[in-house]
């Protein structure tokens, strides 16, 4: 025991602590203001994409078509539900901070103890600590007895860290709280778990102040980004929206002046402003983004923000957090050694008799039941190794324990058998192999040859403990006759125990994929440079270049670091702020960075990177909120599903605006051509919308749809200027809608010199713009313009889709009321026929021509 007994603290006063709590606040996190309804919904109202859909909702109405109407305004709808929820999101990350650290506290006051809210925790509070709390408040250790702390939701270390107390009671006042991290600190910090022993500690920050709350205040600092794909299709459809109502006007006025007939050329305007504006874009953005977040969730990822499914695909750096993350944060024995041999710990197999000593004692030196991570490891080492044997000792008594302090850091027990008979103790003894050769007695060569050992385990990234034994013969029986101190005993040395915090299955060859696919792997740890390199080894991360330390990172200036971080793979003893400082810098370096953690230390890195992956057993209420994506298994291989998923939806981005610009072209042209040329208006409202009816659905669901391409994994990430917008996919799907206009406009030009009607020239003409917006489908199935691929690839929503507006077509033709309602005529089956194949041979054509191009450029 360090320092003296609670009693000779007594505290703060209840009127002191009444007085502070008025002054200083609840013992909290603030919280954001969050905007009301008006608010939000104005600020969706106000984006592009809304206002597209809104104008195109009205032009339906105009038209008096209520259906498409509606269907535009439950988009809107929609949107705004979607952003309410994200504020609330926000809302609810900063709650799990405040619920994390709002457990109740035992305070001193008055000079007793007190259970109380730990949000009512002021500065100046005699704090008091046992084994399983949750520390409430940053603080001075002023009492210690055997005292460890997890702190790795603030420094990502694997171990506990021992604590010790000031060095001088009298500095209390004016010593300032210092970083967590690291053994013989005398601080605390709230949020963290004390896994080992008893404390008291003097309250110095509390709410916002704490390292917690620190953390708390830049996670609500931090602005969420929109992806590129985003960005541009606002860009895109307002572009494309204004050029469509401009020429929409002109080519009303134009109709109106040029045949008197002005309530026809508002129809013909609107007409052509339906066929131009790319409604489809938006819509198909949130639906690709949407279905592909349930095609995600069935490999257990949960999506927490929708469009970095997208941006995951583009993905050019992953940070991992050790611990937790590539590892299972959790100690397992791994060796057992004794002065000869080396057990290595392995499912199946049998320890041999001269290692049970080791055990046996090693298990007598922890804690029976407790939250230190080495003694789980411990028992259950025994339950698999010792069970059934006489090694195991639950019924004998504890007599004494000597407890770690800062001169010998070994723990001490004594023991008595069930058998009362027996005047011998024995005692068993583990810690720092430093410490037990100074128990031991040992000479120096016997000192050297067990530090080559424990300096061989080291340098593997495992944590060594050396174990001793020692029996005391009490005649008396007499536990009070016992030696005070542990040097007291005549130890001996039985031999060492190492820990490692074991890999998670899968990750090596997750990594490996990574890697393949062009993704730069950085692991971001606290723990110290051996061990770092030693799991990276493990798990494949390039060691090549060396580590980069937290505090050569304080040594470095931002265009320093953000050159060294593009060789470096390994970054270790990093604190939460240089995490941040990392991602940052890499997004500053113009890569798409992905952060993998399961920490509160990790949620500000998480919300800052384009893609913040949480661990969905492990990871904190915090993480989980902060980040777009939730591991739910924690299986670090889903990250490479979700890298595949956000290829390939951007993939299917690509193919569907080729496809979208393609099948307007021709509606366009048909639309605008006969107005300016004073030909017969060839296209109505209703021929638009049907023609909606095939564009839509192959747009949002078939093109979705579409299996990702065999390569999708052995090609580097696209670059972050790369544009879904890109010159490519564009003249792609220009050139092929062009193809299929001349087509459908040479059967227009065919039909009319025939001397066929007006009315069945139309349906002749409208067959063949069906039959190329189907073929046009096929066209854009693949990328490499694969026709085999195309027509052989399985996709049942594509055949229902052409099923569904061949059986449409058939109607139309065939009933008199359709074809009164489409002002169509009653063409000749063989001139439908024709109109069909010869547009069927235009798209063979198209793609023969494609699939040669595409050859050629490679």
């Amino acid at each position: 025991m360090q320092s003296s007994s609670p009693q000779n603290f007594e505290g703060l006063s209840q009127q002191q602590a009444t007085l502070r709590l008025q002054q200083d606040g609840l013992n909290e996190l603030p919280t954001a203001q969050p905007q009301n309804l008006l608010q939000i919904a104005w600020h969706v109202i106000s984006e592009p994409m809304i206002l597209l859909l809104i104008a195109c909702a009205t032009i339906y109405l105009i038209l008096g078509d209520w259906h498409e109407a509606i269907v535009l305004c439950g988009f809107v709808i929609a949107m705004l539900i979607i952003s309410f929820y994200q504020e609330h999101k926000t809302e609810r990350a900063l709650e799990a901070l405040r619920d994390l650290s709002n457990p109740r506290a035992t305070v001193i006051r008055d000079g007793n103890q007190h259970s109380i809210p730990s949000n009512e925790v002021v500065c100046g509070d005699y704090l008091v600590l046992n084994e399983g709390d949750r520390i409430a408040a940053d603080g001075i250790l002023i009492r210690n007895l055997n005292l460890s702390v997890d702190e790795s939701l603030l420094t990502g270390e694997s171990v506990a860290v021992s604590k010790d107390l000031i060095p001088d009671l009298m500095q209390l006042d004016t010593l300032s709280m210092g970083s967590a991290g690291g053994d013989h600190t005398s601080f605390v910090f709230s949020g963290c778990l004390v896994v080992q022993g008893k404390g008291l500690a003097v309250v110095k920050r509390v709410g916002a102040s704490t390292a917690i709350g620190q953390i708390g205040q830049a996670l609500a600092s931090i602005q969420e980004e929109p992806t590129n794909v985003q960005k541009e299709t606002r860009q895109v459809v307002k572009y494309v929206a204004i050029a469509s109502i401009a020429l929409a006007v002109l080519l009303a006025i134009w109709f109106g002046f040029s045949r008197g007939d002005w309530l026809r050329g508002s129809l013909v305007g609107l007409t052509f402003a339906m066929a131009m504006i790319p409604e489809e874009l938006p819509i198909v953005l949130s639906i690709f983004l949407g279905i592909g977040a349930w095609r995600i969730g069935q490999k257990q990822v949960l999506t927490r923000r929708i469009p970095a499914i997208e941006t995951l695909g583009s993905a050019s750096v992953l940070c991992v957090d050790k611990t937790g993350t590539l590892t299972q944060n959790k100690m397992a024995l791994a060796y057992i050694v004794t002065a000869q041999e080396k057990f290595v710990c392995q499912s199946g197999q049998d320890l041999p008799e001269e290692f049970h000593q080791v055990l046996e004692y090693a298990i007598l030196a922890s804690q029976t039941q407790g939250n230190e991570p080495m003694d789980q490891a411990l028992h259950q080492a025994g339950d698999v190794y010792l069970k059934g044997t006489e090694h195991l000792h639950q019924e004998w008594m504890l007599l004494e324990e000597y407890p770690l302090s800062k001169e010998l850091m070994a723990i001490s027990r004594a023991w008595r058998s069930s058998n009362q008979q027996q005047a011998r103790v024995l005692i068993a003894s583990k810690g720092a192999p430093e410490a037990i050769a100074d128990l031991c007695h040992l000479d120096a060569n016997r000192i050297k040859q067990l530090m080559v050992q424990v300096n061989q385990m080291a340098e593997q990234g495992l944590r060594v403990l050396a174990v001793a034994k020692a029996e005391f013969s009490d005649p008396s029986n007499d536990a009070n006759k016992l030696p005070e101190l542990a040097h007291d005993y005549d130890f001996e040395l039985l031999g060492l125990i190492a820990f490692a915090d074991p890999i998670r299955d899968g990750v090596p060859a997750a990594i490996q994929e990574c890697r393949s696919a062009g993704i730069r792997v950085i692991m971001i740890t606290g723990d110290y440079p051996a061990t770092a390199i030693n799991i990276a080894n493990q798990c494949g991360i390039d060691s090549s270049a060396g580590v980069l330390t937290g505090q050569e990172m304080l040594t470095l200036s931002d265009v320093e670091l953000q050159e060294k971080l593009k060789k470096i793979h390994i970054c270790c003893r990093v604190m939460p702020e240089q995490k941040l400082r990392i991602v940052n810098l890499l997004k500053q370096s113009d890569a798409i960075v992905a952060m993998t953690g399961d920490g509160v230390n990790d949620a500000p890195a998480l919300k800052a990177a384009h893609i913040g992956i949480a661990m969905g057993k492990r990871g904190t209420d915090v993480a989980r909120e902060s980040a777009a994506l939730v591991l739910l298994d924690d299986a670090f291989s889903s990250i490479v599903a979700a890298v595949r998923l956000g290829r390939r939806i951007f993939d299917n981005l690509r193919k569907t605006l080729s496809f979208i610009i393609a099948a307007h072209i021709p509606i366009i042209g048909c639309s605008f051509l006969p107005v300016i040329f004073g030909w017969p208006v060839l296209l109505m409202p209703v021929h638009i919308l049907i023609l909606e009816l095939i564009i839509d659905p192959s747009c949002s669901l078939v093109f979705e749809a579409e299996e990702e391409e065999d390569s999708i994994m052995q090609r580097p990430p696209r670059s972050i200027t790369t544009s879904l917008f890109q010159s490519t996919v564009l003249w792609r799907g220009f050139w092929q809608g062009c193809g299929i206009f001349l087509t459908v406009l040479a059967i227009y030009g065919i039909s009319v010199s025939l001397g066929i009607a007006e009315e069945e020239t139309r349906a002749i003409t409208f067959a063949a713009i069906v039959t190329g917006n189907l073929g046009l489908i096929f066209l854009n199935r693949s990328l490499t313009g694969n026709l085999r691929y195309a027509l052989s690839s399985p996709n049942p929503i594509l055949w229902w889709v052409c099923a569904a507006a061949t059986l449409i077509m058939v109607l139309v033709f065939t009933l008199p009321g359709l074809r009164h309602l489409f002002y169509f005529g009653n063409p000749h089956p063989s001139d439908l026929l024709i109109s069909v194949a010869i547009t069927i041979l235009t798209v063979g054509l198209i793609a023969l021509f494609q699939g040669l191009s595409l050859k050629n450029s490679k």
